[in-house]
């Protein structure tokens, strides 16, 4: 599929709907350092993307309420179309799809965390419409599950690690203008708003690889080889300070090569450079799980030849860092790359 402007899908997003009584809008993401890692607490440095998720919510009376529940990609075609009822959302369809019993194991957990929640004699109307490819792997469950926990006034890391699993960087960047340094503990997830806008942005690009990675299936494979020593842990938190401190292009495209080293190492794996890309003049780097989804590419050469090589692969979803990422609130200053972590439990 060729890239498309989502400048103006997502703008018209991030706009509240009036004819709607409620509405929510999360970010999507981008994993830069850390990737499997940040799983066993390692400092990960996390990017929301300026593509998001809303949900709209609209009410209206009924002796007999139902929530019915709509989804629509980038495109505005409806992909799901699902009706639960209220007492245990049980899942009205003949045959439920595996996205509805999915949804239905949300809005079961949801209820547990807030009894009061769909408890009105109202039929419900959602509708959520995504400001990107669904085969992206840019954030459709985290950003799903963030707008569900605002609407529902309950804790979106608590409802993503009952249900979906994972870190829950992914949430924090659902709810961030900019980018985050993101560390999980056992006392939790704790990040913080960092200031992360490298001067060489226009050499930095993000190319779809066309292969969206299921998740789960991701962290089950990595899980497979835990645990990983302390020491490594420790790298790769190291690697995330280099990425946050680069002052050049060369020390930037350095970490990379470093971290990609060190993460295939540990994973038994071969780095996306080396495997795929091998004559290409600059840095690669797998984002998130790797082997699918996007890589982030490094390089002097110009936007035009760094279309005509990724082409020439079948590639041709290319975006500048400007196009995608968030920008950190204004307001930041450099040091405060060096702020420590708050704990969102909640927000």
């Amino acid at each position: 599929m060729n890239e498309i402007n989502l400048n103006q899908i997502n703008s018209d997003l991030k706009k509240s709907c009036p004819e709607k009584n409620q509405y929510f809008f999360g970010h999507g993401k981008l994993l830069l350092t850390g990737e499997y890692f940040v799983l066993d607490g390692a400092l990960s440095l996390a990017l929301p993307t300026k593509v998001g998720q809303s949900l709209a919510v609209k009410y209206s009376p009924s002796f007999s309420p139902t929530l019915s529940w709509k989804s629509y990609d980038v495109h505005g075609n409806c992909w799901f179309d699902s009706k639960f009822e209220f007492w245990h959302f049980k899942c009205l369809d003949e045959n439920p799809s595996e996205e509805a019993l999915f949804l239905q194991k949300i809005l079961q957990q949801v209820r547990k965390q807030n009894s009061h929640f769909l408890r009105d004699d109202v039929d419900v109307k959602v509708e959520t419409r995504l400001g990107f490819p669904l085969s992206w792997g840019l954030g459709s469950s985290s950003s799903l599950i963030y707008n569900i926990a605002q609407w529902a006034y309950i804790s979106p890391f608590e409802l993503l690690f009952k249900t979906h699993g994972g870190s829950g960087y992914d949430v924090a960047c659902a709810q961030s203008d900019g980018p985050i340094a993101y560390k999980k503990s056992s006392s939790g997830p704790n990040w913080s708003p960092i200031y992360f806008h490298p001067s060489f942005r226009e050499n930095i690009f993000f190319i779809y690889l066309g292969n969206k990675k299921n998740s789960r299936e991701a962290i089950k494979d990595y899980s497979k080889n835990r645990p990983f020593a302390a020491s490594l842990i420790s790298k790769i938190t190291e690697l995330t300070n280099e990425f946050l401190n680069a002052q050049t292009l060369k020390q930037f495209q350095a970490a990379m090569v470093a971290h990609e080293e060190l993460v295939g190492e540990a994973l038994e794996q071969t780095p996306v450079k080396t495997r795929l890309f091998s004559d290409f003049n600059g840095a690669i780097k797998s984002l998130g799980a790797w082997g699918g989804d996007f890589a982030m590419v490094v390089t002097e050469l110009p936007l035009s030849e760094v279309r005509e090589y990724f082409k020439s692969k079948g590639l041709d979803v290319i975006y500048q860092y400007d196009d995608l990422i968030s920008a950190p609130v204004e307001a930041m200053s450099k040091d405060s790359v060096k702020m420590g972590y708050s704990n969102h439990l909640i927000h």
